[in-house]
């Protein structure tokens, strides 16, 4: 790599500097692709933060378990690394803003790779203050529920269930093998709750609340993602992608059919 055509890097050209850049490269897209972005996203931004680095040219394969990256410098060097990715992609787009802000100021004025490492670790610490978020989960579930025709103690009950959703959030997922299974663990309790509520509760109406809480664990985007993956040219992430999703949504129906056919019987 020609230092003199890279003057904001100090130290000479060598082969570990390359594969630590190469691994925090590997970083950013594990991080990219857990906020909930597309394959084209993540394939795009690191192809020009290695085209901003020097590299002669860039091949990177993403795909939603998995991220290969090849990167091929003027003077013949190749340089490969992959990152296995085994967590669950979430919605994150602050973070992802974050992750996209960094990589577009990585490309206007390039910085060593440990400038980009301690970016990319506070990025990684960065996290939405609970309070936030529960509160974001509450006016989600409850605005649904009226939406969808429930009355003001249906989005009462929904909001009340939200809170419970996030709890669990925060102290099942941890323990829980996958995020199927938290899937069916989450659903069959909240709906047991929704059930039991409303057989308590004459005034209160089951699929009214159920509809409000389903919508902040269905996986909308993910399936939004796919569709547009496929339609792109990425066939095979979009329909992995998709999969999961469905997968996603057939453990969320199973687990709120379970909880209403076991209350109904015991009731």
């Amino acid at each position: 790599m020609n230092t003199t055509a890279n003057p904001w890097i100090s130290s000479p050209p060598s082969p570990d500097r390359d594969s630590r850049f190469l691994h925090e490269l590997l970083v950013m897209g594990e991080l990219m692709q857990s906020c909930g972005a597309e394959v084209f996203r993540v394939e795009d931004t690191l192809n020009r933060m290695g085209q901003a680095y020097g590299v002669g040219r860039m091949n990177v394969f993403v795909i939603t378990s998995s991220i290969i990256i090849t990167m091929e410098f003027p003077d013949g060097r190749e340089v490969t690394q992959t990152r296995r990715i085994r967590e669950a992609g979430g919605n994150d787009f602050t973070k992802l803003e974050k992750l996209n802000a960094l990589s577009r100021e990585y490309c206007r004025t390039p910085f060593d790779e440990t400038t980009l490492r301690r970016r990319l670790e506070e990025i990684r610490r960065d996290q939405l203050p609970k309070k936030t978020r529960y509160l974001g989960s509450v006016l989600a579930a409850s605005s649904f529920t009226l939406f969808f025709g429930g009355g003001l103690q249906d989005g009462g009950a929904a909001a009340v269930f939200a809170l419970l959703i996030c709890l669990m959030q925060d102290y099942v997922a941890v323990i829980c093998m996958n995020v199927m299974i938290f899937n069916v663990v989450v659903s069959f309790f909240i709906g047991t709750g929704i059930s039991i509520a409303s057989h308590m509760i004459p005034c209160l109406h089951m699929d009214m609340i159920m509809i409000g809480d389903i919508m902040l664990l269905i996986p909308g985007i993910a399936i939004t993602n796919a569709v547009r993956d496929v339609l792109i040219g990425d066939t095979i992430s979009g329909i992995m992608r998709f999969i999961e999703a469905m997968l996603w949504a057939g453990c969320l129906a199973f687990g709120f059919m379970s909880a209403i056919w076991m209350v109904g019987k015991l009731w």
